[in-house]
């Protein structure tokens, strides 16, 4: 009796740090590298915001830090939002729990079609308890979770053409609904679920074609909405349109910068010249203070993040964690191409943030807390040590 009794409680003390661990990731490696690139951007996204802003903030609250600590708040609550996401485990995410996420995202996007905050002729904001946020962030990092679900739970229907029409019907239909109001969103979003089908699907060029089919609609839709075509007159003739001014001053001073820059702190562009000059347009305040080599160097750093990001897609445990990377990639690196080509004027203005540096509450906090997710996956990567030599399978 003294033996199955002992041996009992042996199995209780056995399981008690399983049901602890249940949701939190249990493995010892972290990415350092990743989460110094993290944190480098948006250190520099915070002295970026601070030189771009302190004239405007001056100006409409005579305080030259206003925006700097709101930003420096966001910051940190959304590294530590990160930290703590980071050890939870991703695998939780690829349940059905995540169609509550798809609920969240619906019923926010009428929220903001009845109550939302009209912008420069676009409803993108909606204020809730004194907060204002883009609807639009949230729901990008649901579609990466939920593409990245239903990429792993119905892998065998992406043989054919009507089976990925099933799998892409619902995606589309939120890229829709964004695209009514926030049309560059709904364009990043395209382009995130797009890439992450071309990484799973066997036949890419079905792909190809669909995406070729959905942008040329998306781009289609510009002519339908009167203040959308007239960004298109002024990314054609920016010295002419009416609204070309923002277009002009920013290419003013990514052409004053010259290779070395004014110097940090001395642009003259953003003292009311550049309109939003700490938000869309910060990286026309980057090429004017630190010059072709300071924005050259910003895009190296976002390269290399990039990179480090592929090496976790690599090493992921499963598929779902590697679909969740990818999607994130697609989400920074569109979203990176997207701001700089409208601040060089080689795409019509879009209204797209620049990740972790421009000045921004819901796409700061809700980015990192992608990288929290990213983070998760990273932890569960396994040491090659643990790789079998005969067969090449991780162990244990």
């Amino acid at each position: 009796m003294a033996r199955r009794t002992a041996g009992r409680k042996e199995v209780k003390e056995n399981k008690k740090p399983r049901k602890s661990r249940l949701i939190l990731v249990s493995g010892t490696y972290f990415d350092y590298p990743l989460l110094f690139l993290i944190v480098f951007l948006a250190g520099m996204g915070l002295l970026m915001v601070y030189s771009a802003s302190y004239y405007a903030s001056t100006i409409k609250y005579n305080d030259s830090s206003f925006f700097f600590m709101k930003q420096l708040k966001i910051s940190l609550a959304g590294l530590a939002v990160m930290l703590v996401v980071s050890c939870i485990k991703y695998q939780i995410y690829n349940t059905k729990l995540i169609y509550l996420g798809l609920l969240l995202g619906g019923v926010l996007m009428v929220l903001l079609k009845l109550k939302g905050k009209e912008v420069n002729g676009s409803q993108r904001w909606l204020i809730i308890g004194g907060v204002s946020i883009q609807p639009s962030e949230i729901i990008k990092i649901v579609l990466i979770l939920f593409v990245a679900y239903l990429l792993t739970q119905y892998s065998g229907e992406l043989n054919t053409l009507w089976g990925s029409a099933k799998i892409l019907f619902i995606p589309l239909i939120f890229v829709v609904l964004i695209a009514i109001e926030n049309l560059s969103s709904a364009i990043i979003c395209f382009a995130i679920i797009m890439v992450m089908f071309f990484v799973a699907t066997p036949k890419p060029f079905m792909v190809i074609g669909l995406g070729l089919f959905g942008l040329a609609l998306l781009v289609g839709s510009v002519f339908m909405v009167g203040y959308r075509s007239s960004r298109i007159d002024a990314w054609l003739h920016p010295e002419t349109a009416d609204k070309g001014y923002q277009v002009m001053q920013s290419l003013y001073a990514v052409g004053s910068g010259g290779l070395f820059g004014r110097g940090l702190g001395q642009s003259i562009q953003k003292m009311g010249f550049v309109p939003e000059a700490y938000n869309d347009m910060i990286f026309s305040i980057i090429c004017e203070e630190l010059g072709v080599i300071g924005a050259a160097g910003i895009i190296i750093v976002f390269i290399m993040l990039l990179w480090r990001l592929k090496f976790i897609v690599e090493g992921a445990p499963d598929r779902f964690g590697a679909f969740i990377v990818v999607g994130v990639i697609a989400h920074i690196a569109v979203q990176v191409i997207v701001n700089i080509g409208v601040v060089t004027n080689t795409i019509p203005n879009t209204g797209v943030t620049l990740p972790f540096i421009s000045y921004g509450g819901t796409s700061l906090l809700l980015l990192l807390a992608e990288m929290g997710i990213v983070l998760a996956v990273s932890k569960q990567i396994r040491p090659a040590k643990n790789i079998d030599e005969e067969t090449g399978l991780q162990n244990g």
